[in-house]
C-alpha cells in the first residue's frame, strides 16, 4: 500500500488537472514543463477526459476513450477545452471534447462513462510476470547511467522533471540503454502516483485521468527496440503520438502499483503501434491501450 504523503510534484500535477471553468462546458488548462518543445500528449488527454467528466454524474466513470492529436501543443499558453454532451442514456453517457490554442484545435476526444456493473460474463488474460516493482531502481537511479548517451546534456535533469509526479520503474533496460541492440518490441514498467491520494480528489475519475497521463510516456518505446534504435532523446528518431485509445475494465487507483505490459505488433509507412495492457498488483487487467505515432529516421542525402 502507498502510504506516502503527496510530493510537491504530484500536488502540481493535480492542480495541472483541476482546470478553471471559464464558461458552461468549457474549462481552461495550463500546461507544464515537457521532454519536448509542446504539449505533452498525455497531460492534454488527461485534462480533456476531466473536462469531459466534469459534465458527467459522479458514479459513472469512464470506460472508454479515442483521440487524435492534431496540432503540437504550445506548452506556454493556455488550452480551451469544450466539452460536447453528445448523449446521455440510460447506462452510458458520451462527450466529445475539443481542445483549442491560438484559434485552432490542437486535439480532439471522444469519451464514454458507464457505472461499473458487476457481470455474470468475465474473463481476461493473465498477467505476466514481473519482478516486484521495490525491487527495480528509480527514475533517479536509473537516469543518470544513461547522461552520456542523450543528445543533449540536460537531458537526465529534463525527463526526471518531466516524470516527478510518478514512480515510474522499467523493468528492463530502457530503449536509450540498448541503442545499437535489437530485441523483441516488448517492455513492461511499473508505475504509481508520488504519494497517496486522498481528501475530496480521491475520485475514481481522477485516477483513471491521472493513469490516462502516464500511458503516453512509454507506450511507443516499444517501436523502438525492435529496431536498436535508442530513443526520442537518443540517436535519430523523431516521432509524435497521432492518436490514443483506452478502455478502461476494471477499477483502479493510480496511487497503488500498476504493471504497464507493452509491444510493438508493426511499424511501417513512417508510423508505429503500439499496445499495452495495464494491471493491478493483484493480477486485475484494468486497462487495455492502443496508441499509433509517426516514428520517423531523417534520410540522409
Amino acid at each position: 500500500m502507498n502510504d506516502a504523503p503527496q510530493s510537491d510534484a504530484l500536488h502540481a500535477l493535480l492542480d495541472l488537472l483541476d482546470l478553471e471553468p471559464i464558461e458552461q462546458d468549457i474549462f481552461r488548462g495550463r500546461s507544464r514543463a515537457s521532454v519536448v518543445p509542446r504539449v505533452f500528449g498525455g497531460q492534454v488527454a488527461a485534462q480533456a477526459l476531466v473536462a469531459a467528466g466534469r459534465t458527467v454524474p459522479a458514479d459513472r466513470p469512464p470506460h472508454s476513450l479515442h483521440a487524435y492529436f492534431l496540432r503540437p501543443g504550445d506548452p506556454g499558453a493556455p488550452i480551451v477545452y469544450t466539452v460536447d454532451r453528445i448523449r446521455d442514456g440510460r447506462s452510458f453517457t458520451t462527450r466529445r471534447v475539443v481542445a483549442v490554442q491560438h484559434g485552432k484545435p490542437i486535439f480532439h476526444l471522444t469519451a464514454s462513462f458507464h457505472a461499473y456493473e458487476e457481470a455474470a460474463l468475465e474473463h481476461q488474460e493473465p498477467m505476466p510476470a514481473a519482478p516486484d516493482p521495490l525491487t527495480l531502481p528509480t527514475q533517479a537511479e536509473m537516469l543518470p547511467r544513461y547522461a552520456d548517451r542523450f543528445r543533449e546534456p540536460d537531458m537526465v535533469q529534463r525527463l526526471l522533471e518531466a516524470r516527478d509526479a510518478v514512480d515510474l520503474r522499467y523493468v528492463e533496460e530502457p530503449p536509450f540503454g540498448s541503442a545499437g541492440t535489437a530485441r523483441a518490441p516488448r517492455s513492461q514498467v511499473w508505475f504509481r502516483t508520488d504519494g497517496k491520494l486522498d481528501g475530496p480528489k480521491d475520485l475514481p475519475l481522477l485516477h483513471i485521468c491521472l493513469v490516462t497521463y502516464v500511458s503516453d510516456m512509454t507506450l511507443l518505446d516499444s517501436v523502438l527496440l525492435a529496431h536498436g534504435r535508442g530513443g526520442w532523446a537518443v540517436g535519430d528518431v523523431v516521432g509524435a503520438s497521432l492518436d490514443h485509445a483506452m478502455w478502461f475494465h476494471r477499477p483502479l487507483r493510480a496511487d497503488e502499483w500498476l504493471l504497464y505490459d507493452q509491444e510493438s505488433p508493426t511499424a511501417g509507412g513512417g508510423r508505429g503501434l503500439g499496445t499495452g495492457r495495464i494491471f493491478t498488483a493483484d493480477g486485475r487487467l484494468a486497462v487495455s491501450v492502443v496508441q499509433e505515432g509517426v516514428v520517423r529516421v531523417p534520410r540522409e542525402d
